[in-house]
């Protein structure tokens, strides 16, 4: 792909985003900027990256086709403030971050810039994230196509409908949390059993993986993927019965909702 980017911000999610970018071969990584004002963490992307730095944001915009802005939210207003008058309306502008809404970026920039929301997670890191793109009404297939192309080179990517974010918030933006404690959980349960720690992890991290990739590759529903496992009478089934007296699916539930909830809270609904 002929185009540059620019990500304002090196933090986890853009780091991770720039390094699947990079591992796939979609943009060079001489195409690439990033703008920081920590310069240690500059130097050490470009280090680790080979990725060209600045720590000014409207020389990353003026020399970039699409600029995500990857900081916290709390901070937006002010990186839009500042770059507003350089970043022309030919210009794609992408957004990741939860609680930043289309609506408030059209009311810091106005109704006719080309604005792409999305919510990606971690794993782009080892391109196995998982993104939702919702697009304005300036953003052209062809760009829409671009973006995704873009997201799906770490991944997978699905367009869904703006109302739609809180819970992928909960299902995918959030969820590696949730995986990484059910990983640890399984991994301190197999130590106790007599397991060492690192061999403890693999065998934990690696059943999940696998599992997951079942889910995607067969197609079957997981309910009947996890019949399959439990033999009449048998240590599965006695570990499924106990999860279920523990409260262990409305656990997971209750915890996504709590999450979609503080999304709605921050976008002001």
């Amino acid at each position: 792909m002929n185009k540059k980017i620019g990500f304002i911000g090196c933090g986890n999610m853009g780091g991770a985003m720039i390094g699947g970018i990079i591992k796939s071969g979609l943009i060079k990584a001489e195409n690439i900027m990033v703008s920081d004002l920590d310069e240690k963490k500059l130097e050490s992307i470009k280090t680790a990256l080979g990725i060209n730095i600045t720590t000014d944001s409207v020389e990353l915009v003026n020399n970039s086709d699409i600029i995500v802005l990857a900081v916290k939210p709390n901070i937006y207003d002010l990186v839009i403030k500042g770059i507003k008058n350089s970043l022309t309306k030919d210009k794609l502008l992408v957004t990741i971050a939860a609680g930043v809404s289309l609506n408030h970026m059209e009311s810091l920039l106005g109704h006719d810039y080309k604005i792409v929301r999305t919510m990606p997670n971690t794993p782009a890191l080892v391109s196995e994230g998982m993104s939702a793109l919702c697009p304005n009404k300036n953003i052209s297939q062809e760009e829409l196509d671009m973006i995704k192309a873009i997201f799906e080179s770490f991944g997978k990517a699905e367009v869904v409908k703006e109302n739609l974010i809180d819970a992928v918030i909960g299902v995918s933006g959030s969820s590696p949390a949730y995986v990484f404690m059910f990983i640890e959980a399984m991994a301190d349960a197999a130590v106790l059993g007599g397991m060492s720690r690192d061999n403890a992890y693999k065998f934990a991290a690696q059943s999940v993986l696998g599992s997951a990739k079942m889910v995607l590759e067969t197609g079957m529903h997981p309910g009947r993927l996890k019949d399959m496992v439990c033999s009449p009478g048998g240590t599965t089934i006695e570990a499924v019965s106990t999860l279920e007296k523990e409260g262990f699916r409305s656990s997971v539930i209750e915890g996504m909702l709590a999450c979609m909830n503080k999304s709605k809270k921050m976008s002001g609904n």
